[in-house]
C-alpha cells in the first residue's frame, strides 16, 4: 500500500484534505447551515484567498452526504467574457453547471439539462433550473462561486431570475431549496447589480435581509495555533507561542499570510528546529521582497480610483470624505479585504500596510543612489542622523518633481521620505510603520539589529513623526511633539524625530529647505526637529 502524502500549507486554490494542513472549514461560518436548512438564498462574501471556494465545498459534501439533498458548487468564472451578453452568459453557466454534475458522478438522470434555445433569452437560466428540479426527486441546492464574475447587463438579468424563480417557489414552483452567492461583494452590491437600491430593506431582491449576507472571517490565534500544531503532530516540528503571537500580529488572521509565511518557513527555507518569532520575521520580509500574486494583486488595486480615494487619506493621516460616495467606497475597499473595518480605517494588517506603501514608493527608490553600507558606524549601530541629512539633500534635488509625480499627491511626503528610509534601512534592520486616516500624523520606528561588547545581539531603536504643515493650516510642530511624546512613551525611549514637511506656498524655496533644530516635548524630552 502507497504511504499517505506529506501533507503541507497551502498557499494556491482551494485545501484538499488529503494534501494540505487546515481547520474544519464549517465551523467557521455555522450560520451558513443555518440558512440552507431553512431554505434560504444569501450572500456568502470574503476578500480572496479566505477559504470561501474550500467552505463551499465542504458545505455541499455534507449535504451530500445526508442524501435527501443534492449539492452542487459550480464556478461563474467563465461568464465574465459575456460581458452583457445574456444569452451567452446564460449558456456559460449551465454548461459549467452541468460539467460539474457530470465530473462528480452523477447519474445520467440527476444531470442539469442543456441549453434551452427554445426559451427567450433573459428566462433560459430559470427554466432549465426549473426543469431540473422537477426532474431531480431530491432537493437541490446550488452554490454559486465566483459571482462578482458576471457582468452589467448579465447579472442583472441572472439575478432577477434568481428572484422569479425565487419568489414562486411557494405556488409549488420547482426551483432550487437553497442558493448561496459566494464572491467578495457584499449584499448591497447585488441588489444594486439586480436594480434594487443599496438599502438592505429594500425588498426588490431576494436578498434582502440583514442576515443573509455572511462575510467569512479571519483566524484567530487559537486558530493559527490549531493550524500550526498539525504540522507539528506529522513532522515534530514546533512553532513557538511567540512565532504564533507573531503571525497573528503581522497577519491579523488573514488565511493566505497565515498560510504563507508557515509555507516559506518550513518548504522554502527549509527551516529545521523550532519555528521562532525571529524565524516568522524573516519569512514576513521574504514574502513582501518576492511580491507573492496574492500580495501583487493587491497592490495592484492602488490605482482602481475608489481604492485610492480611501487609501490615500489613510496613508496622508487626513480627515475622510464625507459624502455616500465615499462611504460606497470604503465598502469596497473592506471587501477587498484592504481595510479592517469601514469605520476604523486602517489598513487590514502589517503585511498589507507594509505591501502598500513599498508599491507606492517604488518611484522615489529608483532616485536613491546613496549606499545603505556608508549609514552603519564602526560599533555596527545605524547612523539615523547621517540618513536625515542625507535625505535633506535627496529632498532638495528630487523633491519637488516626485510631489508633482506622485498619483497618491496627498500623502507624497509620506510617501517619499518612507521609501528613502527602507532604501537604507532594508537589508540589515527593520522599518515599521504607523499610519490611520484622521491622525495627521505618521509614525516610524526603525530597528536596528548590531553587536553589544560581549557579542551579544542589542537592537537599535529610533522613532520618528512625520506632519505635513498644508495650506490654510497652523504650524503643526507643537501638536508634533506632543504625538511624538505619547509615541515615545508608549517605546519607552527618552529621545526621538520629528519631521515637518511644509507644503504651503510661503515655504522656503527648494534649494534652502531642510534646517535641524532641538525641541523639547511637553514632558521634557530632548528631540530633533527637521524642517522640509
Amino acid at each position: 500500500m502507497r504511504p499517505p502524502r506529506a501533507k503541507y500549507f497551502n498557499t494556491t486554490g482551494p485545501c484538499d484534505p488529503r494534501l494540505h494542513y487546515m481547520l474544519p472549514p464549517t465551523p467557521r461560518l455555522p450560520e451558513a447551515r443555518t440558512l440552507i436548512e431553512m431554505d434560504r438564498y444569501f450572500v456568502l462574501h470574503a476578500p480572496r484567498q479566505t477559504g470561501k471556494t474550500t467552505m463551499l465545498e465542504a458545505l455541499a459534501s455534507e449535504l451530500a452526504a445526508e442524501r435527501d439533498t443534492i449539492a452542487l458548487v459550480f464556478s461563474c468564472e467563465e461568464a465574465k467574457s459575456a460581458g452583457d451578453d445574456i444569452g451567452w452568459a446564460e449558456k456559460i453557466l449551465l454548461d459549467s453547471l452541468r460539467e460539474t454534475a457530470e465530473s462528480a458522478g452523477w447519474p445520467q438522470e440527476w444531470l442539469p439539462p442543456a441549453y434551452p434555445p427554445q426559451h427567450e433569452v433573459g428566462q433560459r437560466f430559470r427554466r432549465a433550473l426549473s426543469a431540473w428540479c422537477r426532474r431531480v426527486p431530491h432537493r437541490v441546492v446550488l452554490f454559486l462561486d465566483e459571482i462578482d464574475a458576471l457582468q452589467g447587463e448579465s447579472m442583472a438579468s441572472i439575478l432577477s431570475q434568481f428572484r422569479h424563480g425565487h419568489n414562486r417557489r411557494s405556488k409549488g414552483y420547482p426551483f432550487p431549496a437553497s442558493m448561496v452567492l459566494c464572491g467578495l461583494r457584499d449584499l448591497r452590491d447585488y441588489k444594486i447589480a439586480s436594480g434594487g437600491a443599496p438599502d438592505r430593506h429594500n425588498a426588490a431582491s431576494p436578498f434582502n435581509i440583514l442576515a443573509d449576507s455572511l462575510r467569512l472571517g479571519d483566524f484567530s490565534t487559537d486558530q493559527i495555533a490549531e493550524l500550526y500544531d498539525q504540522h507539528t503532530q506529522a513532522t515534530g516540528q514546533k512553532f513557538t507561542k511567540d512565532a504564533v503571537d507573531r503571525v497573528f500580529e503581522l497577519t491579523q488572521g488573514q488565511p493566505w499570510l497565515v498560510n504563507a509565511l508557515a509555507h516559506e518557513i518550513t518548504f522554502k527555507m527549509k527551516m529545521t528546529g523550532t519555528i521562532t518569532a525571529e524565524s516568522v520575521d524573516v519569512a514576513k520580509e521574504r514574502l513582501i521582497r518576492a511580491r507573492a500574486t496574492h500580495l501583487d494583486s493587491l497592490a495592484a488595486r492602488l490605482q482602481d480610483p475608489r481604492v485610492k480615494r480611501v487609501i490615500e487619506p489613510i496613508v496622508a493621516g487626513m480627515p475622510p470624505g464625507t459624502d455616500l460616495s465615499f462611504d460606497q467606497d470604503v465598502a469596497y475597499v473592506h471587501d477587498l479585504g484592504l481595510i479592517q473595518d469601514t469605520r476604523a480605517l486602517e489598513i487590514a494588517n502589517p503585511i498589507y500596510r507594509e505591501v502598500l506603501l513599498r508599491v507606492l514608493g517604488d518611484r522615489t527608490e529608483r532616485f536613491i543612489r546613496a549606499d545603505p553600507r556608508s549609514f552603519v558606524l564602526p560599533d555596527g549601530r545605524f547612523d539615523l542622523m547621517r540618513v536625515l541629512q542625507e535625505f535633506v539633500l535627496f529632498w532638495r534635488e528630487h523633491g519637488e518633481v516626485l510631489i508633482q509625480q506622485e498619483g497618491y499627491h496627498e500623502a507624497a511626503c509620506q510617501i517619499i521620505l518612507m521609501a528613502f528610509l527602507h532604501r537604507l534601512v532594508n537589508g540589515g534592520g527593520q522599518l515599521d510603520r504607523e499610519y490611520a486616516v484622521g491622525t495627521k500624523r505618521l509614525d516610524m520606528l526603525i530597528r536596528w539589529p548590531y553587536p553589544g561588547p560581549d557579542g551579544e545581539r542589542l537592537v537599535q531603536r529610533e522613532a520618528m513623526e512625520l506632519k505635513v504643515w498644508r495650506p490654510g493650516e497652523s504650524d503643526p510642530t507643537p501638536d508634533g511633539l506632543a504625538q511624538l511624546d505619547c509615541y515615545l512613551d508608549r517605546l519607552t525611549l527618552d529621545t526621538g524625530v520629528l519631521v515637518v514637511f511644509n507644503r504651503r506656498s510661503k515655504a522656503l524655496p527648494w534649494a534652502e529647505r531642510g534646517a535641524f533644530e532641538q525641541a523639547t516635548t511637553p514632558s521634557g524630552r530632548q528631540v530633533t526637529l527637521l524642517r522640509v
